[in-house]
């Protein structure tokens, strides 16, 4: 596979007009192949981005939790050029029942949210799919009573071409359960622990 990529970004250049020969360029087809391998690892069949919220612990309040300010790089599917910012996630944890006995409430570790956002970005994107899939994937493996996810980008698709707008920013969210409703004021709760 590698070989392939080297091959077409060769071509790529050549068709460009520049001189695929020169001291600059010799390299970069190999270098944009390894970079390729690592930009998107997510692609992989191995890379189940879920499995990182399988390890899962009990605490006795089910109160708001946010995670804030996760910085993720990935690449627009539109146009392969980097967008980046930050996902913010917010979940009130789920019950753990025992016939109809709640026994607490279950958490996870809080570096496994950065690396599902690592491992979704880690794909050709676009922000308003990782906004959705970051959530979706709290929801079903975690099953929280409410899960919010707030993803705030800049994209070079945008800046750099195109319209060129620099300092544009997106924002884009995916709720479910509780802060869908917004039952006793929770959504309300999770933007204010963002002005922090």
């Amino acid at each position: 596979m590698a070989d392939d990529i080297e091959y077409h970004v060769e071509q790529i250049l050549k068709l460009c007009g520049d001189d695929t020969q020169r001291e600059g360029l010799r390299e970069t087809p190999a270098r944009v192949a390894r970079m390729y391998r690592e930009l998107f690892y997510g692609l992989s069949k191995d890379v189940d981005p879920g499995k990182h919220l399988d390890t899962v612990f009990t605490t006795k309040r089910d109160s708001l939790i946010t995670v804030r300010d996760l910085e993720f790089y990935t690449v627009c599917e539109h146009h392969l050029v980097p967008f980046f910012g930050v996902v913010h996630i917010g979940y009130i944890p789920g019950p753990i029942k025992f016939g109809a006995r709640t026994e607490g409430y279950r958490i996870t570790g809080l570096s496994k949210f950065a690396r599902v956002v690592d491992d979704y970005a880690a794909r050709p994107q676009i922000q308003e799919e990782l906004t959705w899939q970051i959530a979706d994937t709290i929801d079903d493996k975690l099953k929280p009573q409410g899960v919010v996810v707030v993803v705030k980008a800049q994209h070079l698709c945008m800046s750099m071409r195109g319209v060129q707008k620099q300092g544009a920013w997106t924002v884009t969210a995916a709720v479910h359960g509780l802060f869908k409703t917004n039952k006793d004021g929770v959504k309300d709760e999770f933007y204010q622990t963002l002005e922090l």
